[in-house]
């Protein structure tokens, strides 16, 4: 057992140690609970966690992005329309190795045709 003295500030020092063994870092928040046994010292509960919509809100807020939302359906139709343009030569597409291989992979028609799921 080791012990500590409590400072005029109310503050003691928790042995390295100890310390080390409960990974306790500089600025780790602690709860203080006063208990029959004495005083325990537990690691304060980490925030609670927001549900889907909030947090992609949250992420939408950050990233400044006011556009309308975009089906994962209507971007892949859009990379696959992009990637067919490319395959055919179209100026207009982007010209990049990786759009020509992955048209090159892809069929002809399927940039027209409606994919189901």
């Amino acid at each position: 057992m080791q012990t500590t003295t409590l400072s005029s500030k109310g503050q003691v020092i928790i042995p390295k140690t100890l310390r080390a063994a409960l990974r306790w870092a500089p600025g780790t928040q602690l709860e203080v609970h006063d208990t029959p046994e004495g005083v325990l010292l537990r690691p304060a509960a980490l925030a609670t966690k927001a549900s889907l919509p909030e947090g992609l809100a949250a992420i939408r807020r950050r990233v400044a992005y006011a556009g309308p939302t975009v089906s994962l359906e209507d971007m892949d139709d859009a990379v696959l329309r992009m990637a067919a343009q490319a395959a055919r030569g179209d100026r207009a597409a982007p010209a990049t190795k990786a759009a020509t291989r992955i048209a090159a992979q892809i069929p002809a028609d399927t940039a027209t045709r409606k994919r189901t799921r």
